[in-house]
């Protein structure tokens, strides 16, 4: 009796290695606070206060996600937006892991964010959410440069809106019937005459 009573408490307890592969899980992406503001709701007995957090989430491997949350305390609101973003993560192609496979320029509101390819070494020439962006993807070597609105908000959805239009040659080949050889050697051949 008492062995079968053992049985059922260890089939109730929770795994162990259920737990640890959840947080390998959870670690696998870097959390980079964007932006934080103190905002406040008018009441009948005043003001409330409140802290609204804006993260962006990667895993240094081309996947990236943001979100927005608000939370009474600062530490909450930023918990609840990674929480957020981890939902909405997305995958954007890198050129050799380290850079973008082409120039590209992104809008949102009056935000206007242009994206530009770099050669080995050049580094993150970016400001602000911009750089947290990049960084948290795993861009190493990029050129960026943001006109019209400097609101985070409106540069991390500008930054977002370029990003998902940048494509692989992988992807271009399989839309146009073509072999990825075909548009890399159009490519290099390019840049090659231009010089």
């Amino acid at each position: 009796m008492a062995e079968t009573e053992n049985q059922e408490k260890k089939a109730r307890r929770p795994r162990k290695d259920r737990d640890e592969s959840h947080a390998e899980r959870v670690d696998e992406f870097t959390e980079r606070v964007v932006h934080v503001n103190r905002v406040s709701k008018t009441v009948k007995g005043g003001k409330r206060f409140a802290f609204a957090a804006l993260v962006v989430v990667g895993d240094q491997k081309g996947r990236i996600g943001y979100a927005h949350a608000k939370a009474k305390e600062v530490p909450d609101a930023i918990k609840k937006a990674a929480e957020l973003a981890r939902r909405n993560i997305m995958r954007i192609p890198l050129r050799e892991g380290r850079t973008l496979h082409h120039d590209v320029i992104g809008h949102f509101g009056a935000g206007c964010v242009t994206l530009r390819t770099a050669p080995a070494g050049t580094g993150i020439i970016a400001g602000g959410p911009m750089r947290a962006i990049f960084e948290a993807m795993g861009i190493q070597d990029v050129v960026a440069k943001c006109t019209g609105s400097s609101n985070p908000h409106n540069m991390v959805r500008a930054t977002f809106a370029a990003l998902t239009s940048e494509f692989s040659p992988r992807i271009i080949a399989a839309k146009r019937g073509k072999k990825v050889g075909d548009i890399v050697s159009r490519r290099d051949g390019a840049v090659a005459n231009a010089e």
